[in-house]
C-alpha cells in the first residue's frame, strides 16, 4: 500500500466534494435543490437514522470530515451508493461515472441518441463520436474523457461518461 496514496486521494476527492456531488446528482436543478435542513429531514425520514442539518452542512463544507460507521452507512443508504464511495477514491470514480451516465440519460434527447446508436457499425459510431466532439467544441463544452465508455459499469452507450 502506498502511504502517499491516501493523501493524494483525500486531496483529489475530499469528503465534502463527494457529498456535494451526490447532492447535485440527486437534485440537478439548483433552483429546486433543498437546503441542508430539508436534506437532513429527508435523510432521517428515509433511513430512520439521526442526521442534523448542521452536521450535514459541516460535512458538505469540509468543516468536519470524521464519519462514524453509522453516519457512513446512513449517507450511503440515502444516496444509494456503497459505503466504500466515501472511503475509496477508486470506488468514487467508478460510481461517479455511473451517476454521470444516469444523469445524462435523464435527458430525453440524449437517451434517444443513445438508443438510436444501437446496432450501428464501429466505423459509424466513431464518425458520430467525432461529430459530437466537434459539436462540444462549437458549444465551448469541455471534452469528455477518452475511453470513458469502456469503464466498468459505464454501459453500452458510446462516448458517454
Amino acid at each position: 500500500m502506498d502511504p502517499d496514496r491516501g493523501e493524494r486521494d483525500s486531496a483529489e476527492f475530499p469528503l465534502g466534494a463527494k457529498i456535494n456531488h451526490l447532492i447535485g446528482t440527486l437534485y440537478p436543478d439548483r433552483a429546486t435543490r433543498p437546503g441542508y435542513a430539508r436534506l437532513a429531514a429527508e435523510i432521517r425520514e428515509q433511513t430512520g437514522e439521526p442526521m442534523s442539518s448542521t452536521y450535514l452542512w459541516e460535512l458538505a463544507t469540509g468543516r468536519k470530515s470524521n464519519l462514524t460507521q453509522g453516519t457512513l452507512a446512513t449517507l450511503a443508504r440515502f444516496f444509494g451508493v456503497p459505503a466504500e464511495y466515501f472511503l475509496d477514491d477508486d470506488v468514487t470514480t467508478r460510481v461517479n461515472a455511473q451517476l454521470d451516465l444516469a444523469l445524462a440519460l435523464r435527458n430525453e434527447k440524449v437517451r434517444s441518441i443513445a438508443l438510436r446508436a444501437e446496432g450501428l457499425s464501429d466505423d459509424t459510431l466513431s464518425a458520430i463520436l467525432a461529430m459530437l466532439a466537434e459539436a462540444r467544441k462549437i458549444e465551448r463544452l469541455a471534452p469528455l474523457e477518452e475511453g470513458a465508455a469502456d469503464e466498468p459499469g459505464a454501459g453500452p452507450v458510446p462516448g458517454s461518461r
